[in-house]
């Protein structure tokens, strides 16, 4: 088996990166062959073909055009491929042998800079975790931004993290993968890298390397040697992947777990606060996000997850959104100023990588100069954080004026294609322009001069790239030509001839254009040295719009959602008068209104509240409208309601709806019971818990029995008075309230007019009594006859006061735990229902398989209907 020059090259390239599609550049396309072009061809669209690869030998084949790179690059990472890109690293025209190639980077979902792969609304985080003894550290890095953390602490609070943050990709050691999905699942991409890596003194070195740092003190993360290695890691895997150039990573910096409130993926989610549950719902984020930059919508998602805990820098930020509300035209000269900024966060780091083309010189330039007024309009509003903002901002003048003079408004996107630098900014340039466009106006006097020479009227110049310049003469007078005259080509009609003149003066012009080209480059990447001096103070000018950003979305939301300032201090209390859901209140039917709700929680008196009331009446959705209002308030927003007062939060904790975990062999009960446990381990005196119909994953007794001794266990706790809303539908707990001094009863209330049920929504004191299930089930369209069929035997139930037994149709009631009744499915006199009975005893359920499970399923379906 012989193989060609080519392929040899591609399967050294191949081989740095086994586990990467290689794009292998040749000519004017990127090929790519083999395994890699079953692949590309499948995700990309595109043809795939077989090729000769020496004697009897075939190799499979797909391409694209170079230029089409943008386009299908993120289709690959988006699929969740690492992309390495070998380019040819000399051109083919000046050698004779095989072209050397290189690999010049290597993509991967969590290193981009790619403007295509990129969200513009979100970070684009890559991840590392270092497995401690105890704890793990954990870093971040968003290469387009710059952005770097590190923090380290127990599984559950790395889980938060990596929630919260969303990384593209995960970094973790060769020998951890077991580790890695036993604590954090398999739903993240991952890779791992050599266990070498993951050691102090390696991380250490690289970083105090990059900084140029004799140590980490200066950032505050030295205590951290866990993060630090996990730091360390990703600074390795930008090696890697051929990322060297990352000025833009200024430093370090420690997350502080002690200055947000605590919310764990459990919370995130069943809240919705980034994403929705549903499709075709809508999140906190999708309510509250008015942002003007991609930098504020990145750092509104941030600030989201992580509300704050210190009462100071809540307040001064509810300052702000006050004072843009009181002032609506300031907040329209800022917002006005804000729409031309763009992502100059992501700007400035293609500056350091050297990836910035000159139109997106000419975007910094245009926000640089919208900072100015921005600037000037916090200085001079007299509120103390804007004043303080204001001062922070610098237009960095300097550099704004030189691209202003020295860069072309209209200037391309390639280098290459001239037109990049403006008149008089070089001597020498202007010289070879002036040469260059003024070549046109040569030709025609020398095609004017030549005709009157010769008499030829149609004689005309052209040019093309195989003999340049030449004179075209028709057949019919070409016993006019002058002997020095050169013939190049013999046409139909006519014949073409070059002469001295041309041969001068086009070495002249295509030398000039070379020249201007080479010139052109020279002085823009001179502008971008340059411009690499003001990268840390454009990050810090990022930093401080997106925070201005973010507030003036909180000033448009209030002012449109009619949402008010809260008042948030230290107190352990939270009243929340006519309160709404944010989010529910702006899906509704036009002309709806929604129905607002008081809600009091405190320590002292009323620590605990027990929610009852029928499905659908609203339960749930007070639970969350509670929570989200305290999250908004925390993260310096106004809030939706009459009058709130918040006394800060530490953590909140919700369990909220069924999350079966099946795939992982849990069932609903199960991860009902180990996210209480979460929170009951974690609660402290400033927690908000959200419990929603705990218990409904097992049988009704079992159910009420825990949730009685959960609710008991919080109120008795003895150092901690967590502020608990418990939404029921086992009355039973009603009977709670007598006993222990903090419980109150409320219900969410209901009317019943002409058999009937209205749903009030509405919070009043005192518990229900009744469930109003088979009301809920006869307006989901539940049959008639099952309707009726449940309302006789309600009726007989409660009539028997659950101790006797039903009629024939009936099932037979037999005692169960504590004294109270079950319903028994199986003491029915029907054979059929015998004969599944029988079935189900007979099912060996710890060893049965997902597939045996449908088919036995399918068995039952059959004794029932027969087919």
């Amino acid at each position: 088996m012989v193989e060609t020059p080519l392929m040899k090259q591609y399967i050294e390239m191949k081989g740095k990166h086994p586990d990467a599609i290689l794009l292998f550049r040749v000519g004017d396309f990127y090929e790519t062959f083999s395994e890699d072009a079953i692949t590309a061809s499948e995700i990309l669209g595109i043809t795939l073909t077989r090729r000769a690869n020496g004697s009897a030998q075939y190799v499979e084949l797909a391409g694209f055009p170079h230029h089409a790179l943008d386009t299908y690059l993120p289709k690959l990472v988006r699929a969740g491929k690492r992309v390495a890109i070998c380019e040819q690293l000399e051109d083919p025209k000046l050698t004779k042998k095989l072209v050397k190639r290189g690999i010049t980077e290597l993509v991967t979902p969590g290193v981009s800079i790619n403007d295509n792969i990129l969200n513009h609304k979100e970070n684009n985080f890559l991840a590392g975790i270092h497995f401690g003894k105890n704890i793990c550290g954990i870093a971040f890095l968003d290469i387009s931004t710059g952005e770097f953390l590190t923090a380290e602490g127990n599984y559950d609070y790395i889980d938060k993290l990596l929630n919260n943050f969303g990384p593209k990709e995960v970094l973790f050691e060769r020998s951890k993968r077991k580790q890695f999905e036993e604590h954090f699942g398999t739903r993240f991409f991952t890779f791992e890298l050599d266990d070498w890596i993951f050691t102090e003194d390696a991380a250490t070195d690289r970083l105090l390397k990059h900084f140029e740092t004799k140590n980490l003190k200066g950032f505050g993360v030295h205590t951290l040697k866990n993060g630090i290695i996990a730091a360390g890691s990703l600074l390795y895997y930008l090696d890697i992947t051929q990322h060297k150039q990352i000025s833009h990573i200024t430093a370090l910096s420690r997350i502080e777990e002690e200055r947000y409130v605590r919310l764990d993926k459990f919370t995130v989610r069943s809240l919705e606060l980034l994403n929705t549950m549903n499709e075709g719902g809508k999140s906190l984020l999708d309510v509250i996000d008015r942002t003007t930059s991609p930098m504020g919508a990145r750092m509104l998602k941030r600030w989201i997850v992580f509300p704050l805990k210190d009462i100071r820098p809540i307040n001064e930020r509810l300052d702000v959104v006050e004072y843009f509300f009181k002032e609506p035209e300031i907040k329209e000269e800022i917002d006005q100023q804000l729409s031309l900024i763009g992502d100059m966060e992501r700007l400035i780091s293609k500056v350091a990588v050297g990836r910035i083309s000159p139109r997106e010189v000419v975007q910094l330039k245009v926000a640089l100069s919208a900072i100015e007024p921005i600037r000037d309009i916090c200085i001079r509003s007299g509120e103390p954080i804007l004043q303080s903002i204001g001062e922070q901002l610098n237009p960095c003048s300097l550099i704004r004026d030189r691209i202003e003079k020295e860069i072309n408004p209209d200037a391309p996107t390639l280098v290459n294609r001239g037109g990049i630098i403006c008149k008089g900014v070089n001597t020498e340039l202007d010289e070879l322009r002036e040469m260059s466009y003024s070549g046109k106006d040569y030709l025609l006097h020398i095609q004017q001069r030549e005709i009157e020479r010769t008499g030829i009227p149609s004689l005309k110049i052209s040019f093309n790239n195989v003999f340049g310049y030449y004179i075209e003469v028709r057949n019919t007078h070409k016993d006019k030509v002058p002997e020095e005259w050169i013939r190049k080509q013999t046409l139909v009609n006519a014949e073409r001839y070059i002469t001295q003149e041309l041969k001068e003066y086009e070495e002249k012009i295509l030398g000039a254009e070379e020249k201007i080209i080479t010139l052109e480059t020279r002085l823009f990447n001179e502008l971008i040295l340059a411009l690499n001096e003001y990268i840390p103070a454009i990050q810090h000018d990022a930093t401080q719009i997106a925070r201005l950003d973010c507030l003036l979305s909180f000033a448009k939301i209030a002012k449109e959602n009619r949402y008010i300032r809260p008042e948030v201090n230290d107190s352990l209390e939270i009243d929340i008068k006519e309160g709404r859901h944010p989010v529910i209140e702006k899906q509704l039917p036009p002309g709806e209104s929604y129905i607002t709700n008081n809600v009091l929680l405190n320590n002292d008196t009323q620590q605990i509240i027990m929610i009852t009331g029928p499905n659908m009446a609203g339960k749930s959705a007070l639970l969350r409208q509670t929570a989200l209002i305290v999250i908004l308030a925390q993260i310096g927003c106004f809030v939706p309601a009459e009058a709130a007062h918040i006394g800060v939060v530490d953590k909140i904790f919700t369990r909220v709806g069924a999350s079966d975990n099946i795939s992982l062999g849990e069932s609903t009960f199960m991860v009902e019971m180990n996210e209480a446990a979460d929170i009951l381990n974690n609660i402290s005196n400033r927690s908000l818990v959200l419990f929603d119909e705990l218990g409904r994953g097992t049988s009704t007794y079992d159910g009420i029995s825990i949730a009685w001794a959960i609710v008991e266990h919080i109120h008795e706790h003895p150092r901690a008075h967590a502020k608990t809303l418990f939404a029921t539908h086992y009355h039973e707990l009603n009977d709670m309230e007598k006993t222990y001094k903090r419980i109150a009863n409320y219900n969410v209330s209901v009317k019943e007019i002409d058999n009937k049920v209205i749903f009030l929504r509405k919070l009043v004191k005192g518990g229900s009594e009744h469930s109003f299930g088979i009301h809920v089930a006869k307006m989901a369209g539940m049959p008639q006859s099952i309707v009726k069929r449940a309302g006789d035997i309600l009726k007989q139930l409660e009539s028997n006061n659950r101790q006797g037994t039903v009629s024939k149709k009936t099932p037979e009631i037999t005692p169960a735990a504590a004294g109270g009744m079950q319903l028994s499915f199986f003491q029915l006199d029907d054979p059929v229902l015998s004969q599944i009975r029988d079935e189900i005893i007979n099912i060996d359920i710890n060893n049965l398989t997902p597939m045996e499970a449908l088919n036995k399923l399918n068995d039952i379906r059959k004794i029932i209907t027969g087919k």
